[in-house]
This record gives C-alpha cells, sequence and structure tokens, in this order.
C-alpha cells in the first residue's frame, strides 16, 4: 500500500518562499515506471496540477499555475518528493497535494492539463499554503 504525506506548508508573505516535502511509502524499487506530481485545489477552485516528475529517470513538466517560480525535484534514495516555490503570491494559497501512480510513458504534457487528477490513483492529505499581502 503506497502512502503519501506531505509537510512544509505555512504561512508566508508575498514574495517569499517555502518548500514541501513529501515521504512516500510502501513504494517498492521495482516500480521505476512511476510518476509524482503535486497539485493544489483553492476553495471553490477544482484541484489544478502544479508540476509532476517521473520516477525513473527524473523527467519534469510543469503546469501554468507556477511555471517558473517552483522546482520539483525527488530524492530517489529516500523516496522523498519535493517541490520548491518561490515568489509566491497570495493567488497561490491553497491546500497542496502530492500524487502518485504507475505512468508507463513517463511524464507529458497531458499530466499539466486540466483533469491530469485522474492520472493519479495515491494521494497525499494535503498540506495548507498561504500567502498574505
Amino acid at each position: 500500500q503506497v502512502r503519501l504525506m506531505e509537510s512544509g506548508g505555512g504561512s508566508v508573505q508575498a514574495g517569499g518562499s517555502l518548500k514541501l516535502t513529501c515521504a512516500i511509502s510502501g513504494y517498492t524499487r521495482t516500480r521505476t515506471n512511476w510518476c509524482m506530481a503535486w497539485f493544489r485545489e483553492a476553495p471553490g477552485k477544482d484541484r489544478e496540477p502544479v508540476a509532476a516528475i517521473s520516477f525513473g529517470d527524473g523527467s519534469t513538466v510543469y503546469a501554468d499555475a507556477l511555471k517558473g517560480r517552483s522546482t520539483i525535484s525527488q530524492d530517489k534514495a529516500d523516496y522523498t518528493l519535493y517541490l520548491q516555490m518561490n515568489s509566491l503570491k497570495p493567488e497561490d494559497t491553497a491546500m497542496y497535494y502530492c500524487a502518485a501512480d504507475s505512468c508507463p510513458g513517463g511524464v507529458g504534457s497531458w499530466y499539466t492539463g486540466k483533469g491530469a487528477a485522474v492520472l493519479f490513483g495515491y494521494w497525499g492529505q494535503g498540506t495548507q499554503v498561504t500567502v498574505s499581502l
């Protein structure tokens, strides 16, 4: 059973930075064709993709939400996923979730489009990010 647990959220002023962490357990070394991703969901809005990464080769894709202001990365030895966010804006306020699932073809642009959430079957509980002026 794959389990995901996010941490690192909090309150920050506009222009600040946060680094989110997602600890992954139950993931076996044989699952190299897996992808992981960060999503966010603001009150009253749909869950939207932020970025995704292929566990196998480390290739990444970014959605428009935080493109140019975020970096997704992974520590394959510790099975940990990260999201570094910079130049945060009040509109970045949301619950941020990490997700994982198999992806034989690796990440692609379809991981950053509307509806990308259906590609993932494993989700964490989320970590709240609040950005104030």
